[in-house]
Order: structure tokens, then sequence, then C-alpha cells
């Protein structure tokens, strides 16, 4: 009997809750966090869902569906599962053609018709453990999910205490609680099933399988009207579970920017840096026409791009507003990262304002590079937050540019970004390092360095330039000759070859 499922009042589904799902994503949640599905994409076992013309990515993820028996408001941990009236089965079905520039509602990408299957019988909640449930899912017959709720990264009646705490959980009311490892792409033809059950309590209660078809659809999205569909890499190693499962070859790994490396970049000038890429071969380094918002600051991290294309009325309209590509670059940019903008060197316009370096900031963004201006200046300067520019310009996003990708090769003040290119940032200006280069310049640059403070001494001294800068065979020979290290006498030796044994003898 699945009456009280038809017409849901809500569907709150959460983001990630189990343990397996979310090591396979690489990041778990300190706390739930959920997002909303319309009633309207309440499917029922033996019903099909469509795949839209254009699209590639719908994929499937099997669910434990919690169906609220009695009104829950602001209860209590021990007494939510008390409110919970029937368990069943669920199918919450995304697409990820849709999920970027919906990031985090899911408005589109998870509320279409059809998307939320449920059913098909309805197990009683007081006669099952929550903590002893198990979801289910097969493709063609194809085991794909397997799982129990002991696996959960929050225990089902804290989802509902927590949302309890918020607004009011009404008879009928449907709460999704999460997908285990093992969702991935479905295509035209394919049969889902999924099942829920408790196979340790008395008669082994089941929801059934849940069954669901998916056909074509015929009738594509229109891009007057709204964004359209739109994947990368990242949506389909996410849509499939993993790249080896979308087709993607390997990703390389970059040499990382560890603790040790950001110190020896920091120490360098990037005037010493620069010497050393020009001596490798690498002269189209600089990022030109920028410079620091405060005086005296220097940034080391690593490049996460943002690429704004030249202003038209159409694409401004589709991905100008919303979630749109400037706002997910610095709500996604990690500690130690820099975001480097490319506004085809455009100062006339701002790339960037308060409130998104306010974002920057708290991510733990090591700065901000564009080659474009900078709104909201003053208040840019008085968070803190180090960016490099062309200036300031008042102007509000729309007026030159249209924010269109993240994670792209891009083009800055006239050098090619890379993401996880290293960006170093000083007085001078912003260079660009070849992550598998970085070691070896910055070890270089600092022993230029220090050779070259031991040339300032000499000048300082009184010395002339000439032969001296750069050193000419005599000078190298005064100058390796006063900072090779001295040697140590034999009486040394001696004494600490006799400390050493008799501390030998001590032991003994």
């Amino acid at each position: 009997m699945t009456d009280p499922i038809t017409r849901p009042g809500k569907i709150i589904a959460i983001h990630l809750s189990y343990v397996s799902r979310a090591d396979q994503r690489g990041r778990r949640p300190a706390a739930p966090s959920y997002f909303f599905k319309p009633a309207s994409s309440v499917g029922v076992s033996g019903g099909t869902v469509e795949r839209p013309a254009g699209t590639e990515l719908l994929a499937f993820e099997g669910e434990i569906a919690l169906v609220i028996g009695t009104a829950a408001r602001r209860v209590s941990l021990a007494d939510a599962w008390d409110h919970v009236g029937w368990v069943t089965a669920s199918n919450d079905l995304g697409l990820y053609d849709l999920r970027a520039n919906d990031k985090g509602s899911n408005v589109r990408s998870k509320g279409g018709d059809g998307y939320t299957p449920l059913g098909p019988e309805l197990i009683d909640a007081r006669t099952v453990d929550p903590a002893a449930l198990r979801v289910r899912t097969w493709v063609n017959g194809e085991l794909r999910q397997d799982d129990t709720t002991a696996g959960l990264l929050f225990p089902l009646a804290q989802l509902v205490a927590d949302l309890s705490q918020h607004f009011t959980l009404e008879p009928g009311d449907v709460i999704l609680t999460g997908t285990p490892a093992g969702s991935s792409v479905i295509v035209p033809g394919d049969v889902v099933e999924v099942e829920v059950d408790a196979p340790d309590a008395p008669g082994a209660p089941s929801s059934g399988r849940l069954v669901t078809t998916v056909t074509q659809g015929d009738v594509p999205f229109d891009g007057d009207l709204g964004s359209l569909p739109a994947v990368d890499d990242l949506q389909r190693t996410e849509a499939w579970g993993s790249r080896e499962e979308a087709g993607l070859p390997p990703q390389e790994s970059a040499p990382t920017l560890t603790p040790e490396l950001r110190a020896q970049l920091l120490e360098a000038p990037t005037a010493g840096l620069s010497a050393q890429l020009r001596k490798r071969g690498h002269h189209s380094c600089f990022i030109d026409g920028v410079a620091a918002n405060l005086p005296g600051t220097k940034i080391v991290g690593t490049a996460k791009t943002l690429r704004f294309v030249p202003f038209r009325e159409d694409l401004f309209r589709t991905h100008g507003g919303g979630y749109n590509a400037q706002k997910r670059a610095f709500d996604a940019v990690e500690e130690g990262e820099v975001i480097v903008i490319e506004a085809r060197g455009d100062a006339t316009t701002g790339t960037l304002g308060d409130i998104l370096a306010l974002r920057a900031q708290h991510r733990g963004a090591a700065g901000v590079v564009t080659d474009g201006g900078v709104r909201d200046f003053d208040a840019v300067a008085e968070i803190g937050l180090p960016v490099f520019s062309q200036g300031a310009h008042p102007s509000v996003l729309g007026r030159k540019h249209v924010p269109w990708d993240v994670d792209v090769t891009i083009s800055c003040g006239g050098a090619t970004v890379q993401p996880g290119d290293i960006i170093v940032g000083d007085g001078d200006g912003v260079i660009v390092i070849p992550p598998a280069l970085a070691a070896e310049v910055a070890a270089d640059a600092i022993a230029q360095e220090i050779e070259d403070a031991w040339i300032a001494e000499q000048v300082a001294a009184g010395h002339p330039v000439d032969g001296l800068f750069p050193m000419n065979a005599e000078w190298r020979a005064r100058y390796e000759a006063a900072t090779r290290p001295a040697p140590r006498f034999l009486s040394e030796e001696r004494s600490d070859e006799t400390t050493d044994a008799d501390a030998d003898r001590s032991a003994r």
C-alpha cells in the first residue's frame, strides 16, 4: 500500500550520507546537507524515466526513503524514529548534464518528472531497526549497489531530528537518505531495480523491487529560456563513479606543492625564479600588467582557473546569472590555491568584488590574480586577501564579460595557465611555474640569491661590477673559497673518534 507517498507535501534529499560514497567523492561532510525535490518528480514501480534529448549523463541512485507518519517539529534524537511511519525504496535519479548550474540546489538536475520513483511496498518503521536496513540496486539484472545503514555517516534518526529543527515534517513527507557507492550512468533501454529490506528483522520485511525503465526523449531544451545541458570530465567522472568507468584516461599526478617547497618559493623572489625559468627555455612565464592591492604582499599557490568570454547578450542570459562559473570558482577554491582569471586584459570592468573576496578568504585561498579590474577595490584590500589585478573599476559583472569555464586552460596577462600550475607573485609581478620544474627552480633561485648577496657585499666594499657581476673565473674562485665549509683538523677528528669510542665502552 503506497497511498501515503503518491503526492508527498515535501521531498527532502541529503547530498552525502554513506561512507562508501563520501570516500568515492573524496570528501566527508561534518554535518548533513540537503536539497528539495518537487512532488511532481514522484514515480511508481514499473514506470519509465526519460533521458532528455541532447543529454548523456542520467544516473541512478538507489536509496532508502523514510515516510513521515506523525508530524515532527523540534523532536529529539531519541524520539525522532517514532515519527517515521514507513520505509521504502527510492531511486534519486539525476541528470548530471544540468548539475553544474544548479550545483547544490539540484532543482533541474534532480527535479525532472519521474526522477523520484518510490515503492512498491511500504515497510512499517516500527518493525525494523533503523541501523540494520539494507539497500540494493540492480541494472539489467546486475547488482550494482549493496550497502546497509551501518555504513551511514549520519544515523537515519539524526536526519529526522535535524530537519525538524528547521521546519515541520508533516505526515506523508519523504526523506531520501542518500546513496552508497556504485551509482552510475544509465542509458535508454536500461532497467533499474532498487530494493530496501531488513534481512535480520522477523519476517525479513522488504519493499519489493522498485522497477524503472529508461526511455529516450526527443524534445531538446530551449537555450533562450535557460541554461543548456553541458558536461565536462568532472561531471562525467562523478556521474559514472570514476574516470575509468567514464572511459577517461587516468589523470597524471602533478608534483605536490609541499610545505617545504612552498617555503622555498616564498623565500625566492619572482625575479630569481623567472631567471631560472629562462635558463630552462621558458620565456613566457609572466602574467603582465598586474600589480598587488597590498604593498609588500607575496603569494604562492596552485592555480584554480576561471575564464570569462566577451559579453554577448544571449550568452549572458544563459550563463551570467544564478550559480554561474564565477561563483562556482570562488565557492570551490581550496586552501592554498590561487584563483587565476582570464579577463582578456580588459581593465574596464570588475572581475570580483568584496563578497567573492570574503568567500575566497574563508576558503583559505592564497590569493587572486586577474588581468581585469577589481570592484570594491578598497574593501577587498581591507579584507586582506592578496589580489593582483590591473586596478580598480566600479562596474558589475555583465558589462564586458560572461563567466564561462572553471578549471580549464586559460590565458591571463599573456601567459598560459593550467589548473595546478604554480603561481608566485610579489612586488616584481606574477609568474607561472610548471609544477614539474618548481622544486629545481626554487632550489636554484635560492642558491642564486645567496650568490647575489655575496656579490652585493663586494660591490658595497667598493669593487667594480666588471668581472664580478656576473662573476668571471677569478671572482668565482674567490666566492667558492669564501663560502667553502671550513675543514676539520685532524686533532678534532681524533677527539671525535675518542669520544665515540668512549661512548661505546660506556654503553657496554
